[in-house]
């Protein structure tokens, strides 16, 4: 089964410290809040996790969601850490204003394999969750393309994995090195990089795993799914209608890859309504977390830590 036409969306990242995750987002990379959702109790399609709590939703990036790639962050009110796997790699910005920003911020440190007077920098931003920005030419916001260029995530059986997203997923596919493919849903969009684990080295997701989404007709949902099964592979989430209070009900398949990946396919139409961009949505981030009491404990447990290491403890 094909999807057809499929447009990438974006990256799910659970966050324990909300208020440091975007303003690394904001303040380092330049990405703007673009919705902020607050819900009362867990996702059913677990899109905050295996949580049953109150949780919020934030859409961040360069761009409308029509047509930028951009982040979900996912926030569990009271769940203060997240075992990091290996699975996420990183995600790659290409735009010269980043870069400078990061630069001036003395931030980053030059790839590796990289040469030249501006070669592509590797940071951290909180939660341990890596980024690559890389100089280029393509401007920020408006109708501009989207500067996010890759997202790449690690797999135990490149072969395997790319018989799946490619082979039966129908994403067109590039194999620049034996060890990495890059897939794409279509010209322009973000691209999926799938990078071989060395030999002996195998997959952990950890607690902080995300989700990748794409959208796709969603008359095409309920055939996917049952594609997917009779192949052999595996459903994570059943066709399930999703609600948002206030906002469009959308419909969900999620399935998984050979490795555990989760991947979001959501109806294009009712998507595309619930993604329109909320004026109000850095103001209703602020307020939320204003009112949550995690700021207060954050400084608490960094002065703690301060403490404990001026006491060589």
């Amino acid at each position: 089964m094909k999807p057809s036409p499929v447009r990438s969306l974006h990256w799910v990242f659970k966050v324990a410290d909300r208020s440091a995750m975007v303003g690394f987002l904001r303040d380092v990379l330049l990405m703007e809040p673009l919705r902020h959702e607050e819900f009362t109790e867990g996702c059913a399609a677990s899109c905050n996790g295996p949580y049953d709590g109150m949780w919020s939703k934030t859409m961040i990036g360069y761009g409308e969601e029509d047509t930028h790639w951009v982040l979900e962050l996912t926030y569990n009110y009271g769940v203060k850490s997240y075992d990091l796997g290996n699975d996420y790699q990183a995600i790659t910005i290409t735009s010269d204003r980043v870069y400078d920003n990061v630069v001036a911020k003395g931030l980053g440190t030059p790839l590796p394999s990289s040469s030249g007077p501006r070669p592509p920098l590797a940071l951290t931003a909180p939660g341990g969750y890596g980024f690559v920005v890389a100089p280029g030419p393509v401007p920020l916001g408006g109708g501009a393309p989207c500067p996010v260029t890759d997202i790449a995530l690690a797999v135990s059986d490149l072969d395997r994995s790319l018989a799946f997203w490619s082979g039966f997923l129908g994403f067109a596919a590039e194999h620049p090195s034996p060890s990495e493919a890059r897939l794409s849903a279509g010209p322009g969009q973000c691209g999926l990089v799938l990078r071989q684990l060395p030999a002996g080295e195998s997959l952990e997701r950890g607690t902080a795993f995300g989700r990748i989404a794409f959208a796709c007709p969603g008359e095409q949902l309920q055939p996917l799914e049952a594609a997917v099964r009779a192949a052999g592979y595996a459903v994570h989430t059943p066709y399930v209608s999703l609600d948002t209070p206030g906002k469009a009900t959308v419909q969900v398949v999620i399935l998984q890859d050979p490795d555990g990946h989760e991947i979001c396919f959501v109806g294009e139409a009712g998507f595309r309504d619930l993604s329109r961009r909320d004026s109000s949505a850095p103001r209703l981030l602020a307020e939320a977390m204003a009112g949550d009491g995690s700021g207060a404990w954050w400084a608490q447990r960094q002065e703690r830590e301060a403490r404990m290491a001026a006491l060589g403890v």
